[in-house]
């Protein structure tokens, strides 16, 4: 079990906690004692210090409101133009915080996910040389994530498919830094009928007091073969499921913008 919380600024009180006691009110159980990245960052500068080492990081000096204007890429996100690529001029850098970007090749990254098949991104193209470290002196979550996902002997990453676009980001780091290479499956996203992914900043409803149920609807969207007898208690759903599960019938169907290419 991880906590996500390197970006310190935005953690909110007690939010980890109700996490916590939500996910063993329904049944999930976790190996070894809880990890928060806000404890992790010896860990992250020394994959820092390994990437510069290898001359794949640099200084960035540009800002949010300097990169506004950048092309949108078909990810719909912005593609950093390379503008501090080659360095930056004094008058540029002075007074300013700095950034640290990782280099990205030209050619295609590839990785075979477990619903969606063969995909391919072209970081140098869709998303340019991304953050590793931000101005305020805080490490991004694609290097975190990485660095973690080895030190805990990750093997599978399942996640909803709108986090599928920064699988090619961090298997670049994990090559980079010659990290173990999980295997990952992207399942479909819960929307609303705008096509709004199911949020608390959308106007969800949290979950009911009835965790089987819960367990139950989840288990109908990812396209599984139900069970003829209800369940009272979320150990009796897990064991059953764990014997039924079957990824082959989750639908290739994603309802956001930030697909990969099939190749």
């Amino acid at each position: 079990m991880r906590i996500e919380d390197v970006d310190v600024p935005r953690a909110r009180t007690g939010a980890a906690d109700a996490i916590l006691r939500a996910l063993e009110r329904h049944g999930f159980a976790w190996d070894g004692p809880v990890v928060w990245q806000s404890q992790r960052l010896p860990a992250y500068a020394e994959a820092l210090a390994a990437l510069q080492e290898r001359g794949l990081v640099y200084e960035c000096a540009c800002t949010r409101r300097e990169l506004a204007t950048a092309l949108i890429g078909h990810l719909g996100e912005r593609v950093y133009p390379g503008t501090c690529r080659d360095g930056i001029d004094a008058a540029r850098a002075r007074d300013r915080y700095c950034s640290l970007r990782v280099r990205v090749p030209d050619a295609p990254l590839a990785f075979d996910d477990r619903v969606f098949g063969r995909l391919a991104q072209r970081l140098s193209e869709d998303v340019g040389d991304f953050v590793v470290r931000r101005s305020d002196g805080l490490f991004a979550y694609q290097l975190a994530v990485v660095v973690d996902d080895a030190a805990q002997g990750v093997t599978d990453v399942v996640r909803g498919g709108d986090l599928m676009s920064s699988t090619p980001r961090q298997l670049f780091l994990q090559r980079a830094l010659a990290l173990s290479e999980p295997r990952y499956m992207h399942v479909p996203v819960a929307v609303d009928a705008h096509g709004a992914k199911l949020s608390k900043s959308t106007g969800a409803a949290a979950l009911g007091r009835s965790p089987a149920t819960a367990l139950a609807a989840a288990w109908r969207f990812l396209g599984q073969v139900e069970s003829t007898e209800p369940f009272g208690a979320p150990d009796a759903f897990w064991k059953w499921a764990i014997a039924h599960w079957q990824p082959a019938r989750i639908e290739r169907r994603l309802a956001i913008r930030a697909a990969l290419p099939f190749v």
